[in-house]
This record gives C-alpha cells, sequence and structure tokens, in this order.
C-alpha cells in the first residue's frame, strides 16, 4: 500500500507537483528550527531529498509520504518511515518522522498523520519497534510521540553535530491503533 487515507489527509507517493510547496516548507527558519543544525534548505536541496525518500520506498518497502488535505489537495508535509543512518547507535531501527508546514501546525494533522503511518508500520510492513528521534528541547514534536503511545529510550547526542537528542520507542504489538 502506498497510499493511506485518514479523515482529513492523504498520503501518497511523491509527485513533480510537490516539489515546490515542499521548497516552502523547507525554507521557513521555524519549520527548519529543530531539523539537523537548523538550516533552511533551498529547491535543489529539496528535490534531491525528495529523490532520496523515493529511493528509500524502492530499497526498503517504506518511506515518507507527502501529506496532502483531502478537501483542497494541498500539500502540507510529509509523514512516514525511514532508516536513522545518520545515528547509527541506534540501528538497526526503523524512524517515524513528520514536518508539516506552518500553517498546518496545532491542528492535529502530525499526531493523524503518524497514527497512520504506524497502523502501516504494523500491518502492512510487519515491524515490531518503531522509534522517533528529537532534539532535546522540541516539545511539540515530544507531545506527537507522547499521543502515539511512545516513551523515551535514550538521550544521546547527534554524532555530527554534538546536539542533544531524545529517542523514543514504541512497541508495535502492544500498539492499539
Amino acid at each position: 500500500m502506498t497510499e493511506i487515507l485518514t479523515p482529513r489527509l492523504l498520503l501518497r507517493r511523491w509527485n513533480d507537483d510537490d516539489l515546490v510547496p515542499m521548497a516552502e516548507i523547507n525554507a521557513d527558519p521555524e519549520v527548519m528550527r529543530w531539523i539537523g543544525d537548523g538550516s533552511v534548505r533551498d529547491l535543489e536541496e529539496t528535490a534531491d531529498a525528495i529523490e532520496r525518500y523515493e529511493e528509500e520506498w524502492e530499497e526498503e518497502g517504506f518511506g515518507l509520504f507527502a501529506v496532502e488535505l483531502l478537501g483542497s489537495g494541498e500539500l502540507i508535509g510529509f509523514a512516514g518511515l525511514s532508516v536513522p543512518d545518520f545515528l547509527p547507535e541506534v540501528l538497526p531501527a526503523v524512524e517515524i518522522g513528520w514536518r508539516l508546514g506552518r500553517p498546518y501546525w496545532g491542528q492535529g494533522y502530525a499526531s493523524e498523520a503518524a497514527h497512520a503511518v504506524l497502523e502501516f508500520a504494523l500491518q502492512d510492513r510487519g515491524l515490531d519497534r518503531v522509534i522517533a528521534i528529537a532534539h532535546t528541547g522540541n516539545r511539540a514534536s515530544e507531545n506527537v510521540m507522547r499521543k502515539l503511545g511512545m516513551v523515551p529510550d535514550r538521550e544521546t547526542s547527534h554524532p555530527v553535530l554534538g546536539l542533544p537528542l531524545r529517542v523514543h520507542a514504541i512497541d508495535l504489538t502492544e500498539y492499539a491503533a
């Protein structure tokens, strides 16, 4: 399955029309504040990222879904699964992640998309454990993690940037969708 419908969202694979709206999301300093070193990304970097997302779908059988609003078809960001290669100490692991444009914050979209992704991880991909990684202090993401039933697993730091990170985890065999 490469499309998931929720009451308000469509999670789907990426297409060419997604580049500009995703680049606009990635160009917002407030959106990118908790991503990597906090740098914004331009159109070319966003195109490279989307290409990597699609490659992960081909290699792993999962990846990051483009997330659009059902009513308007507007791209609002992404949510999905990835292998957190940047943090070798947690491997082998599959990470759930999301990034939404600022106009879509605080409306429950991240939680709605992430719940659908956890169901996909358990039911369609047979994963038994999923983690989430956030910069320490990223309360909004940690709130979504708590809503998903995830619990703190470990404190660590980014191996290159040295920034403090908190890893959350959920055992999907205990997950109640």
